[in-house]
Formats: structure tokens, C-alpha cells, sequence
């Protein structure tokens, strides 16, 4: 019940601040709507503004706001002259296929490996591909994407370099999403390796596996039956963040892709200020975060016993 609340309260600040945060950026929305070398009357502009909702006090554009939530309306959008949830719903697959496939490749590859190297954390080998993972997280993902792209697409031409598809075939949807997908998925496997390496190498000392090694048990058994599900704990937290922090990242990597997905539609819409559009994407990525950390709080009991025992 406390943390029901807890999510509630949460969604009821979020929600707000989605509101007031768009609308105190500077510049006019009609100003970017009808261009700068618009000519309009004050009477057509005033009904323009009236038309969009811009002329009502604040408040009631809040309970009005409000209003539209509870009905699920997420409003019309200034910019592409369409219902924003039509306008959100023909971008958002394309992102969540980005994302989604990003953090699971991602989680998968760098937890594997970052156990096994904090595990053997002294061997070369682990210790080479510390330095090539740090490297990477150390890269932005939109510097990332710009060398693969330069060397893949632009020098050896084996992947299409821009869009979703061309075709709309499978296969050419795979061709186009190679890339970005390795560029977040590079980025993420790196953040989830030294997370887990670090982890891992903390869990190691502990009683536990000495009591292991005791029964008898040796070398990666010890990892996987013990030591790998305690240290993962952290990477569920990770994961849970992931898929409303990664659109940050997702948004520079659909530019530098020319893709037409979720970050790209961020991008006009702040440069259009349209307030609707701003608030749905938000609202949309503020679920996903409070549903995926409320997925994590219930994963968290399963890995590790002594969350739900309160220990």
C-alpha cells in the first residue's frame, strides 16, 4: 500500500512539472507555428490563440490539463496538425524496437561478461577488456553511432545510412536498425559490465562463498549458483531506469540516423514549442519508468530473499 502511494505521488508531481516545464521555456508557440515572417492581423491572431488554448489563464490550463489525462486526450498538436496520441503512436514503435532491444542485448552482454571478469579479475584478459568496455562508456552514444556510421555505412557500405527502412521488408528493417542498435547496445553492455564487474568482485569475499568453496563447490559454479544472483541486484535497478533515461541518448542516435522515432519527434517538437506533444512524450516515458521501477520492486523479493524479509 506505501508504495502504491509512493508511485501515485510520484505521478502526480511528475505530471505537473510535465505541465509547467514546457511553458517556461522562452518564445511564442504561434511565433514558431506561423514562422517569422508571418503577417496576421491582431484580431486572427487572438482567435488563433483562443483556438489553441494559449489565450485561458494558467490555472485552468492545468485543471484542463488534468482533465484531458483522466480522459486519456492527450490534445492536439500545434506542430503536425494531428491528434498528439496519432502523432506519438506512429513514432513510438520504432523507438521502443531502438530501446528495448538496446537494453536487453545490452543488460544480457554486459552482465555475463562483467561477472566473469570481476570473478577472474585478475587474468589479462579481463583486464584488457575492462579498459576496451571503460573506453566505450566513456564515449557519448551519439559519438559512438557518428564512427560506426563512418566506418560501416559511409567507407564499407554494408548498412543503409539513414532511416527505419526502405524497403519495409524484415530484413531491410534489420539492415537499418544494425547500427544504432550496436550504438546504445555498445554503450549499455559497457555500463551494465563494469557495474556487474564491480559487483561481482565485492560479493566474492564474502562468507557465503567461502562457505561454498567449503562444500565443496569451485570456479564458476560458485558464480552462477550463488554469487551471480545477489550481484545482479543492482543491474535490475539499472535496467528499471534504463528505459525512461536511455531516450536521452536514443534522441541523439535517431538524429545522427536521420530515424523517425520518438527522440527525433522531442527534437521538433522543443524547437516548435508544441506544449502537447512535449507533455505526451513525457507522460509516456514517466509511466514507463514508474511501471518499470514498480517491476523492479517486484523482482527484487525473487532475486534476493532478505528484501522481502526486510533484512
Amino acid at each position: 500500500m506505501k508504495k502504491s502511494l509512493r508511485y501515485l505521488i510520484a505521478l502526480f508531481v511528475i505530471f505537473t512539472l510535465n505541465f509547467f516545464i514546457p511553458r517556461a521555456m522562452p518564445g511564442d508557440p504561434l511565433a514558431n507555428l506561423l514562422g517569422e515572417d508571418y503577417v496576421i492581423d491582431e484580431a486572427s491572431l487572438a482567435d488563433l490563440r483562443a483556438e489553441l488554448g494559449l489565450d485561458r489563464p494558467l490555472p485552468v490550463q492545468f485543471l484542463r490539463y488534468w482533465s484531458e489525462i483522466l480522459r486519456l486526450d492527450l490534445g492536439y498538436s500545434f506542430r503536425f496538425h494531428d491528434r498528439v496520441t496519432h502523432v506519438i503512436g506512429a513514432r513510438l514503435p520504432w523507438t521502443l524496437l531502438l530501446v528495448g532491444s538496446s537494453i536487453l542485448l545490452g543488460a544480457c552482454m554486459g552482465t555475463l561478461l562483467g561477472a566473469f571478469s570481476g570473478w577472474s579479475r585478475a587474468s589479462l584478459k579481463n583486464r584488457t577488456g575492462t579498459v576496451l568496455f571503460l573506453s566505450v562508456y566513456s564515449m557519448p552514444p551519439f559519438f559512438l553511432s557518428l564512427l560506426l556510421l563512418y566506418v560501416f555505412a559511409f567507407r564499407l557500405g554494408w548498412f543503409p545510412l539513414k532511416g527505419v527502412y526502405a524497403s519495409g521488408e524484415w530484413t531491410d528493417i534489420l539492415r537499418h536498425f544494425f547500427l544504432p542498435v550496436m550504438s546504445l547496445t555498445l554503450y549499455l553492455a559497457a555500463r551494465y559490465y563494469l557495474i556487474m564487474r564491480g559487483s561481482v568482485i565485492q560479493e566474492r569475499d564474502k562468507a557465503y562463498v567461502l562457505y561454498a568453496r567449503a562444500k565443496g563447490l569451485f570456479g564458476r559454479r560458485i558464480l552462477f549458483r550463488h554469487v551471480f544472483k545477489n550481484a545482479s541486484l543492482p543491474i535490475v535497478t539499472l535496467i528499471a531506469l534504463d528505459f525512461g533515461f536511455i531516450f536521452s541518448g536514443a534522441l541523439f542516435v535517431e538524429i545522427v540516423f536521420s530515424m523517425n522515432g520518438l527522440g527525433t519527434l522531442i527534437y521538433d517538437a522543443l524547437l516548435a514549442r508544441d506544449y502537447p506533444v512535449l507533455q505526451g512524450i513525457f507522460l509516456i516515458i514517466t509511466v514507463m519508468v514508474v511501471v518499470a521501477n514498480a517491476a523492479a520492486d517486484a523482482v527484487y523479493p525473487l532475486i534476493d530473499p532478505r528484501v522481502r524479509k526486510g533484512v
